[in-house]
């Protein structure tokens, strides 16, 4: 009770800004009591009703009666609803104030960021499986719509800034887990555009900052699954990173000529056709949150990204496959928009699609969705025919064929890169996790 009292006591500390507006409310509230009653002429208040009364009764005499009790009333209760009015205002701005330091958004902007807050946490339950740009880019989309987004991302990387961190630290390479957790971020700009900074030369030339960061903390944490879980509180992120594994592993494909390479970043290098996919240690077990999230989800969607070695990677960890087939969640593959050289030269869609069936089995996902959108830039798609690529085709009676539902959107994007466009990613995906048909999800 003692603690009770302290607390209410501290509301009467000088200077907080509330007792003033709270005496202000007080007294709107006795001027709208004094003009009920004398507008409908009740005992409201006892004593209060006979000052009330013989104040009125004076008015009235020095007016010559031209002021009624009833008009007298109404100019009580319009003055008592202005004072009202200012108290209120006074209140919410004192309290406001302590949280809404002077430069800060007003407060209908906070109450209205708020709300989608409290929208954004009743979403959906995402699990985005994959690695690469084309997953961040998808988890920027998605993140506009729900917080119960999981990245299961792969870490078989093994060139660029994370290659070196994986051979001279021995760590899991961190370079997807960063794009993935900066696209989730909720921080400021620079403290995003500090993560994906690269050092040039030096020591550290090539190095992305956000790399770094990771590596240091894994070591003082001891693991990547930690040190992620704590970049994730730096970065304030909506959602979870996962990695998709927390051993140390290299990719190996069988190419169709029967050569066998080793390597993320040597694949796509022998440009020939891949025959089979497998993880060295061949028995990887996943993280049990992983397999939970899945369990747990109403929407699972694979990539997008490069298919062999940052899609199919994925699903060759231990019980990650198998849970994804058992899970009752709408399971998307969303397909490329372009194909990679030395992974899916000359791809269709269906042939993606055949791909992952081929690797993994069937059964796997419901939906594929396809970008149907003609690129037009010549310039990009020149660029990208002198590296062996092209807009991938929607042939959807294809995918119809392999048993699967096709989903055909508008999400392409053309800047410096032809990628899909975040936020008509994220719109298609979630329309068709509220049940839209797959005909109708198309975006422009």
């Amino acid at each position: 009770m003692a603690v009770k009292l302290r607390r209410w006591a501290q509301w009467l500390v000088p200077g907080i800004g509330i007792k003033r507006w709270a005496l202000v409310l007080a007294a709107s509230i006795l001027l709208v009591s004094a003009g009920v009653a004398l507008i409908v002429n009740i005992k409201l208040l006892g004593w209060l009703e006979v000052i009330v009364f013989q104040l009125a009764l004076s008015l009235i005499v020095l007016t010559g009666g031209t002021l009624s009790p009833t008009v007298l009333g109404g100019l009580l209760i319009a003055v008592g609803l202005i004072v009202a009015f200012l108290g209120l205002r006074g209140t919410i701005r004192s309290i406001a104030g302590a949280f809404l330091p002077k430069g800060d958004p007003r407060l209908v902007q906070v109450l209205h960021q708020h709300r989608q807050q409290r929208q954004r946490q009743r979403g959906p339950r995402i699990v985005v499986i994959g690695g690469g740009t084309g997953l961040s880019a998808l988890l920027r989309g998605l993140k506009e719509s729900t917080e119960n987004l999981t990245a299961v991302v792969t870490v078989f990387d093994d060139g660029g800034s994370s290659g070196r961190l994986r051979r001279e630290l021995g760590i899991l390479p961190p370079g997807d887990i960063r794009d993935c957790l900066v696209a989730l971020a909720e921080s400021e700009p620079l403290m995003t555009q500090l993560f994906e900074y690269r050092f040039h030369g030096g020591a550290l030339d090539g190095h992305a900052f956000g790399n770094l960061f990771i590596a240091s903390l894994a070591g003082v944490t001891g693991d990547l699954e930690s040190a992620v879980k704590e970049t994730s509180k730096v970065l304030n992120i909506r959602g979870r990173v996962l990695p998709s594994a927390a051993e140390d592993v290299v990719l190996v494909a069988e190419l169709l000529d029967g050569t066998v390479v080793e390597g993320e970043s040597q694949i796509p290098r022998a440009r020939k056709r891949i025959r089979t996919m497998s993880l060295k240690p061949t028995d990887v077990a996943p993280l049990p949150e992983v397999l939970q999230a899945i369990q747990d989800a109403d929407l699972i969607v694979l990539g997008p990204g490069s298919l062999y070695t940052s899609v199919i990677p994925n699903l060759l960890v231990r019980g990650v496959a198998d849970a994804i087939r058992d899970s009752r969640a709408l399971r998307v593959y969303v397909c490329n928009v372009m194909t990679q050289a030395g992974e899916t030269e000359g791809f269709t869609a269906s042939d993606h699609v055949r791909g992952l069936i081929d690797q993994v089995g069937p059964g796997l996902f419901t939906h594929v969705l396809v970008n149907t959108q003609r690129i037009r830039n010549p310039a990009l798609l020149a660029r990208y025919e002198a590296e062996g690529a092209e807009p991938v085709e929607a042939d959807l009676d294809g995918i119809r064929a392999l048993g699967v539902t096709p989903v055909p959107a508008q999400v392409a994007s053309e800047e410096d890169v032809v990628r899909h466009d975040p936020r008509r990613l994220g719109r298609a995906l979630m329309r068709l996790a509220e049940g839209a048909p797959a005909a109708t999800v198309a975006t422009i």
